[in-house]
């Protein structure tokens, strides 16, 4: 049964949320931080990103990069800028995208439900991305940023949220991406209490977005958990910074792919392949969105075409009916020689958020030489195989909207 609770969040001075909040520091490069930061000492890049305090070229794994964002970190609390509350509660963050509202609980996840697999992963980690996210934290001695889970939908929960929702919130504003952010602060000790019973009766949790970051404070509380010899269970280690949103408020958009040459072949003998595991119809000009699971859409030498998996080409496991082991299987790998996604220099991955647009452009200008769009994975398709123990393949979900980094933060101390 998941585990949370409250905790003494960390978080910014009303006035001053916009000027902190900013987007996570995996959505953006060094430069695209450095210019949202321009002229603003208040930014959470500078913790999150601190290389953007350095010259331009800085390596961003470097020890003193990690000791600046410390050093911020400390900044902005000895300012005044973000501070502790005074007791521990839990916390309601609504985001609003296309007029559409979903409402999340801030929270402290377990970091032993992790290590057990009581909260679920379907994706693969990284060492060096895991690593680079641990040195965050143990420099630190925080979460500064947030996961994103998900769980089963809870009636209880949800009566608690718009309870809490009704009442005038603590921060409420746009960001410059047009996305909505609002947050409210639990402080009826009842409902604090009922929140944490409620999550106990869950079975499990389910990550939806940041699993390295996941990964990363799970093992540093792990960590610290050994070398504690007077380790108790209850210190603030033990848990990490969780945003948990019920499963059917969740949108998960499409993730795409554009590769860079056709491993040979011409136009002509590429579509002929391709005619042995697709139904192939050439649209024209006019941009195609695939319409359901197992239609995709295909962009080459100025012309979208609809590809359709014939039957018996894909087998029905949680992980075979999925669309992007269906393209990679019969595309990538059998067609274009892509073996591994995550290594591969020829393939790159486009968020759906970009639209479809983004793919013509890319292929358009010479620097890819064909687009393939996907039809977006369902949340009951992930938690089939986050239940069974599967992992999806490399860069198959894509949530949106994508969580504020800043709102809140949890010190582990």
């Amino acid at each position: 049964m998941a585990k949370i609770k409250p905790f003494k969040g960390v978080r910014p001075v009303k006035n001053l949320v916009e000027n902190i909040a900013s987007r996570p520091y995996d959505v953006l490069n060094s430069n695209e931080a450095r210019a949202e930061a321009n002229g603003n000492e208040m930014s959470l890049y500078r913790i999150i990103k601190p290389e953007i305090d350095f010259p331009a070229g800085t390596d961003e794994h470097d020890e003193k990069v990690y000791q600046k964002a410390a050093e911020n970190f400390a900044l902005f609390q000895k300012n005044g800028w973000l501070v502790q509350d005074n007791a521990e509660h839990y916390y309601v963050y609504a985001q609003t995208m296309n007029g559409k509202t979903q409402y999340g609980l801030c929270v402290a996840a377990s970091v032993e439900d992790y290590m057990s697999g009581k909260i679920k992963k379907h994706e693969l980690t990284r060492r060096d991305k895991e690593e680079d996210r641990m040195k965050h934290v143990r420099v630190n001695n925080a979460n500064i940023e947030p996961v994103f889970f998900a769980y089963p939908k809870n009636n209880k929960l949800k009566a608690i949220v718009e309870k809490t929702t009704a009442q005038t919130p603590e921060y409420d504003f746009v960001a410059p991406d047009g996305f909505g952010h609002t947050f409210w602060v639990i402080n009826d000790t009842n409902d604090i209490d009922k929140i944490t019973e409620i999550f106990a009766e869950i079975p499990a949790l389910y990550i939806a977005d940041g699993h390295h970051r996941s990964a990363a404070a799970a093992l540093v509380g792990d960590e610290k958990r050994r070398q504690n010899p007077n380790h108790k269970g209850d210190e603030e280690y033990n848990y990490f910074l969780a945003v948990c949103f019920p499963d059917n408020e969740l949108t998960i958009i499409d993730y795409n792919r554009v590769v860079k040459d056709l491993n040979g072949l011409s136009d002509t003998e590429f579509l002929e392949k391709l005619n042995n595991n697709f139904v192939v119809e050439k649209i024209g000009a006019e941009i195609y969105k695939p319409t359901n699971l197992h239609n995709f859409s295909l962009y080459l030498s100025g012309i979208w075409y609809s590809l359709t998996a014939k039957n018996g080409t894909y087998d029905s496991s949680p992980i075979g009916v999925l669309d992007v082991t269906i393209s990679s299987n019969l595309i990538l790998n059998e067609i274009l020689g892509i073996k591994d996604l995550r290594s591969d220099k020829r393939i790159d991955f486009v968020g759906g958020i970009r639209g479809l647009g983004e793919l013509k452009k890319r292929v358009d200008s010479g620097e890819m030489r064909v687009a393939l769009a996907l039809y977006p994975v369902s949340m009951q398709q992930l938690i089939d195989i986050a239940d069974t123990g599967n992992i999806m393949p490399p860069k198959t979900t894509w949530f949106e909207p994508k969580l504020r980094s800043g709102l809140v933060i949890h010190k582990l101390v």
